[in-house]
């Protein structure tokens, strides 16, 4: 079981300088990769999606691509090859026309911006790809190793709170039972204060307690409630994504809690359907991170 949510980067380095790949990962229903990188870099955009979505089945991927400077060393200089260009030419024409020869300096090389730290428009998109991919590769390790371990401490959670389920689940069924026997004492006693006693054999009576006996009987339900609580667990013990499959597994419990609480007639039984919920929603809400 794998979160959806999770971060990792990593550096590779490139030259004088070195590639800075962060990925970090958010909840969606679907698969959804978005990469920013240097424009000069643009044409990677396609592979490194398709490295990333590879590793993941669920959510939305962000990965942020940059050139760093290493740790430790200096800014890289790196020489703008047009800008040099058309300085030579513009020399070329000035010295003719002034008849000796020019001599840039230094400092007017930098104010020119022929000469400069290192950018990503100095490396082209075919030197950058093999520390692009090598940087995406141990980022995407780190992301994904995180997204296992808050999987894990997920699971452990939803299990609990599935245990939690289990015992409301055990207090409906001891609460249904007793729901026409309650029901029968009430009937009769309302019947006497009215002044209208009936024998406990009277046909009408039998038959009216019959008959709201199978209107609120929630047996079917409590035995779906079990087998949905059951493969909710099994579920979780797999090792594939799973969170489409918990989610309809939260709509399910929800049904049968809702239609036993609608079955009920009987207020202690229907406060332990809210509680019930109420746990289910908090297992809802987690089901949501999971990939």
């Amino acid at each position: 079981m794998n979160s959806m949510t999770g971060f990792g980067a990593a550096t590779a380095p490139l030259g004088h300088a070195a590639v800075r790949v962060e990925i970090g990962g958010v909840n969606r229903k679907q698969t959804e990769v978005a990469v920013a990188l240097p424009r000069a870099w643009a044409e990677l955009e396609t592979s490194v999606r398709e490295q990333v979505a590879g590793a993941v089945s669920r959510g939305r991927v962000n990965v942020s691509i940059s050139l760093a400077r290493q740790a430790g060393a200096s800014a890289a200089i790196g020489i703008c090859q047009e800008r040099l260009d058309a300085l030579r030419q513009g020399l070329a024409t000035l010295q003719d026309a002034l008849g000796k020869p020019i001599e840039p300096t230094l400092d007017a090389l930098v104010r020119l911006g022929v000469i400069g730290e290192q950018t990503e428009a100095d490396i082209t998109a075919e030197e950058a790809a093999p520390a692009v991919a090598a940087a995406v590769q141990e980022a995407l390790a780190a992301f994904l190793a995180l997204r296992a371990q808050e999987g894990a401490n997920m699971k452990q959670d939803l299990l609990a709170r599935i245990a939690t389920l289990r015992s409301y689940r055990g207090q409906l069924a001891e609460r249904a039972a007793g729901v026409p026997q309650r029901y029968r004492e009430n009937l009769l006693k309302r019947l006497e204060e009215s002044g209208l006693p009936l024998p406990l054999d009277d046909e009408r009576l039998v038959k009216e307690i019959a008959l709201f006996a199978d209107r609120c009987d929630v047996s079917e339900e409590m035995t779906r409630l079990v087998s949905h609580l059951d493969q909710f667990e099994k579920i979780c013990a797999k090792d594939e994504p799973v969170g489409r499959t918990l989610d309809f597994m939260c709509q399910e419990i929800f049904r049968e809690l809702n239609t036993t609480g609608s079955k009920a007639n009987d207020a202690g039984l229907a406060q332990i359907v809210v509680n019930a919920k109420t746990e289910l929603e908090k297992v809802r809400e987690q089901v949501q991170n999971i990939e």
